[in-house]
Parts: C-alpha cells; structure tokens; sequence
C-alpha cells in the first residue's frame, strides 16, 4: 500500500493546488464583473438552521410588478459562492433569478461535508424556499443546475422537490459508486482530488474521513458499508421518483471525465422517461464548461440557457426538436445527433482475443490511461491522448492483441466491451484494459479503458469476465489497426494483485474471447 499513499499525496497536492488556483481566479474575475450586475450576498438557513453563504442576481427591470423564473445553482466541490457569477449575470440580463450558494461544509458556509447526503438536498429545498419569499420569483417556474458537485445535488433535489421543473446538470454523476468505484476498482487519484480539495476548502465530517480511509485501504470488510453510503448519494438510485415529478433534465459530461466517467451518465440518461438531452464532448472533468464560468462563448452554457428558455419560459426555441443525444467527436471536433444513446454504436464489429495468453502482475507494463485531469485536456486542446509503444510492451506484463489494419477509417462510437476467459493463480487480482488506435510505427494513442477487480476466486479455476470500457467518439483513421491491450498497474487506481501471482487469458471454443468495438452506422 505505500506506493498508493504516495500516489494519493501527490495527487493531493496537485488538487489543492488546482483548486486554489481556480478559486482564485473564479473569485476575481467574475466578481469584478458581477460588482455593476446588482449582486447580493446573503446568508440562507438552510436544513438545521446551517448557515449557507449565498448570492442572488436580479433582472434589472424588475420593480415588483412580476415574477420571474428562479435558478438556483450550487458550487462546485472546493469552489466558492462567486463560481457561477459571470453566468448568472447572463441569465438574470434575460429575465431569471438566479441564486448560487457554496453548498454546506465548504468555505464560508456552516456545517460539514455532507457529499449531497440528505441535509444537502433539503439544503436546496431550502434555498428555493428563501427565494420565493425574498425575491420576486415565480414558484411555478424554477430550475437547478451546476457543475460537478453542484450537478449532482440538483439532479437529487429534482428527484425529491417536486417544484424543479427542469434541470442541467453538467460533469456530474448519477450513480457515485460506478464514478469512483467502476469495477470493483478503487479509482485513487480521483478520489485524492477530492480528498485533498475538501481538506483545504471545507470540513469533511466524521464519515466523510472514514469513507476515505476504508477506501485506501481497501478495507473490504466495509464494501458494503460504502456502496450504501453511495446509493443514498447517486440520483440513480431516486430515478423513478425523478421521472414522477417530470423535470426536463439536460446532462453534459467529457468524455475523458476522470472523476466521473461517461458511461454512469448514458445509462442514467436511458432511464428518464421525460424531456431530455445529453451531451457529450472531448475534455476532462468540467473542463468543457470551464471557459463559460468566466463568461467566454461556450457551447455547454449556451445550451444551458436554451434549455432553462425552454422549459422555464416556454420559449419555442427548437431545442426539444432536436435530436436529443448530441457528441462532439475527440478527432474532428464536429457534432452528431442521436435520438438515443443506444443509436450511438449501431453497429459492432468482433476483435477475437484469440490463444491463450499468460502475464505476470504487480509491475506496469507502459499501457496506462494517463494522469488525472492533465490527459484528457491535452486530448480536449491538441488531440494527444496518452500513448504507448505497442510493440515495445514488454509480453511478461502485458496481454496483447491486434486487428488487421482498416481499409477505411473505423468511427468508433459509444461503449466497448471486453469479454474473456480468466484464470488466476491467487484469489484476488486486478487487470485493466485498454484500446489503442495502432499508427503504420507501432505508436498506439489510447481509446479507452477501463480497471476490473475480483475478489474470492478459487485459484486455479477460470471465471468469465464482462467489461465495459470508457464510452468514447474516436476515428482510428485508414491503414490503422485496434490492439487491446490488459495489464495489471496503472497509476489511476489502486490493484489488488498478491506478490507473484499471474492471470491467463484464454478462448475457449465453447466460450470465445473478444471486444466489441461500437461503430457509427456508415
């Protein structure tokens, strides 16, 4: 374990570092602006009496005579109350209220870090109920909406306060668990992020501290304890309720999104049954929405507000016409329209994992799925993907398998899936794979990935793995192959794998080992 504690702090100290920047600049830069846009800042009692620190924009024609519609947006984790400012002054200049406060437990606000626990979603019906008693809001015409931390808290407060009628909810999560804990797999820098920028910005609770730590230490024992903890927290888990009360609910994510991956939101997204949209673009976490919070052109904000026009002021701006699930590739740049996720990968094609194949663990081979944050945006501005030598990864550590090269460019669109034959030499183990687009030189630039880990396997017996990679938009372009790649280290998480022990992948005639690569429809 000592190698992960060092990986968590200096993942740490590259996130406090990020967010003091970024608070930094959020505070100045917008706050500059906003001090001619009538801000107020007030202090809301929220659940409890805790009090929040807040701010409240108001059109500049409003004299009393009307109400208007109400937004209501809370920060971001580690961010405080000015985040949204340069937003929210866009939105009050075309009519909205709009109330923005730092969620409880950080900066100035009273209490501890709940992590959208129950107090943090009463918090939000509270700050709606001081708006339509301090400001000239229209109770029948609010919406929520935030980034990150403050996505999550408004899809859950939609889920329990019937009076939001439309929701954005941008480089959130939908279900906790499958965002820092996909495949059983502890995912140790995003949650270093977190850790480190809730210990400088706010006060974690009792909890909070002890979720952590069971987490690094892979404290089994307290698995369950965790994934109850994060079903409570994840809108997933409230969706029936959610579609009950019938908020239009907008989601965007990055496709590179490290803290929160894509594929918790796309299966979130199919379970909605009212107005909907989901997008999804290159970048990391919040990156896509970041210039928008210093009040730059952005797409994600511009779709924000069409989608607040439509469902809060009823505007017949055709966004509900369009097709409602919307990609920007991470190779061209362009935008394609869906009318569902499941339209995304209309076609696969099979890489057969053909052999059998045995590699040794606990020494990384080369393949890895990058660094927290910085990855993702060197993909979102120069198209850089993390990369690796294909024929150069040592075969002791690393499982590899290669397509013939493409004779047209292969526009690889939605969810791969892995699925094989393993047999370990221990009872625990972690792998993670990994698709590469393989250039004429053998220089692979990663497609996805994803980590798997097992536990209470009987040595020596072979098991049958399911796994779905990261969803994706990627062209491998003509004359290029796809190799799959698995090994068992990779600095984003934290493996499971016993000292010496070894994993065989096979292909059993009965039971053929491949990836399933999701194609755009030619």
């Amino acid at each position: 374990m000592g190698h992960h504690r060092k990986a968590l702090r200096t993942t740490a100290v590259g996130a406090v570092s990020a967010t003091l920047i970024a608070g930094s600049a959020l505070g100045f830069a917008p706050a500059a602006q906003a001090s001619t846009g009538g801000v107020r800042f007030v202090d809301i009692a929220g659940d409890g009496g805790t009090v929040l620190k807040a701010n409240v924009i108001t059109p500049a024609d409003a004299d009393g005579s009307r109400r208007y519609p109400l937004i209501v947006f809370p920060t971001s984790w580690g961010l405080p109350q000015v985040e949204y400012l340069a937003q929210a002054q866009k939105l009050a200049n075309s009519g909205y209220i709009v109330v923005s406060y730092n969620v409880r437990g950080f900066w100035q606000s009273g209490g501890q870090i709940e992590v959208a626990g129950p107090p943090d979603i009463a918090d939000a019906s509270k700050v709606i109920d001081w708006a339509l008693a301090n400001t000239p809001s229209d109770a029948a015409h609010i919406g929520m909406g935030g980034v990150s931390y403050g996505a999550g808290i408004s899809l859950l407060a939609a889920a329990h306060d019937k009076r939001v009628k439309a929701v954005a909810a941008l480089s959130g999560w939908a279900d906790l668990i499958d965002s820092i804990y996909s495949g059983r797999t502890q995912h140790v820098q995003a949650a270093g992020l977190l850790d480190g920028a809730s210990v400088v910005t706010g006060r974690q609770s009792a909890e909070l501290r002890e979720i952590f730590d069971n987490f690094y230490a892979s404290n089994l024992s307290k698995e369950q304890d965790m994934l109850n903890w994060g079903k409570k927290r994840s809108a997933a888990t409230y969706v029936d309720q959610l579609n009950k009360n019938g908020a239009a609910v907008m989601m965007a994510n990055a496709w590179g999104d490290s803290v929160f991956p894509p594929n918790q939101y796309a299966d979130f997204y199919e379970q909605l049954t009212g107005p909907k949209r989901l997008e999804f673009r290159p970048g990391d976490h919040a990156t896509a929405e970041l210039t928008g919070l210093f009040g730059l052109p952005n797409d994600v904000w511009t779709d924000t507000e069409r989608w607040f026009d439509r469902y809060l002021k009823g505007s017949a701006n055709g966004i509900d016409k369009e097709l409602p699930v919307q990609l920007k590739t991470r190779s061209t740049g362009g935008y394609e329209g869906y009318p569902d996720w499941k339209s995304v990968g209309a076609t696969t094609r099979k890489l057969a994992l053909s052999g059998t194949t045995t590699i040794h663990t606990n020494v990384d081979s080369g393949a890895d799925g990058g660094v927290v944050f910085l990855s993702s945006i060197l993909d979102q501005v120069a198209q850089l993907p993390p990369v690796a030598s294909i024929p150069l990864l040592p075969r002791r550590w690393a499982a590899v398998w290669q397509s013939e090269k493409y004779t047209t460019a292969q526009q690889v669109r939605g969810t791969a899936e892995l699925h094989t034959t393993v047999t370990p030499t221990k009872e625990s183990g972690t792998l993670v794979a990994y698709l590469y687009d393989v250039g004429p030189l053998g220089l692979g630039k990663l497609v996805s990935h994803a980590p798997y880990t097992f536990h209470g396997r009987t040595p020596g017996t072979p098991f049958g793995l399911d796994l779905e990679l990261y969803s994706t938009a990627y062209d491998v372009p003509a004359g290029h192959r796809l190799a799959l790649v698995v090994d068992t280290v990779d600095p984003l998480y934290i493996e499971h794998n016993p000292s010496g022990a070894q994993l065989t992948f096979s292909s059993p005639a009965t039971d053929p080992s491949y990836v399933s690569i999701p194609l755009r429809e030619q």
